[in-house]
């Protein structure tokens, strides 16, 4: 998974194709608990590209995005958002996969 440094960045990274972005923090629990499911989730959908956003170096980004809670992750099809899986809450293998399974 690449990491985005800066809101140019992520512009461009959103731009084209099929992206899947992760909003995370080192220091979130939740975050570092999916830590070990994100390579198999990965190979498991080589249509998507998978990248990594750290909340605490773009939370300018994040405000505007409304991500206030992490992890958070953000589906793009050629610049246009069609899918959120935003919550505060710890989210399990089974319903990333199945977030990314819907998005079609």
């Amino acid at each position: 998974m690449q990491t985005i440094n800066n809101i140019k960045e992520y512009a461009e990274v959103t731009e084209n194709g099929k992206n899947i972005i992760l909003f995370s923090a080192d220091w979130c629990g939740d975050c570092i608990f999916i830590k070990p499911f994100l390579p198999s989730i990965e190979k498991s959908f080589p249509e998507w590209n998978f990248y990594y956003v750290n909340r605490d170096d773009l939370i300018d980004l994040c405000k505007d995005l409304d991500i206030y809670g992490i992890p958070s992750f953000l589906a793009y099809k050629e610049g246009v958002v069609i899918g959120r899986f935003v919550s505060k809450d710890r989210k399990t293998s089974t319903q990333k996969e199945d977030f990314i399974r819907n998005l079609g």
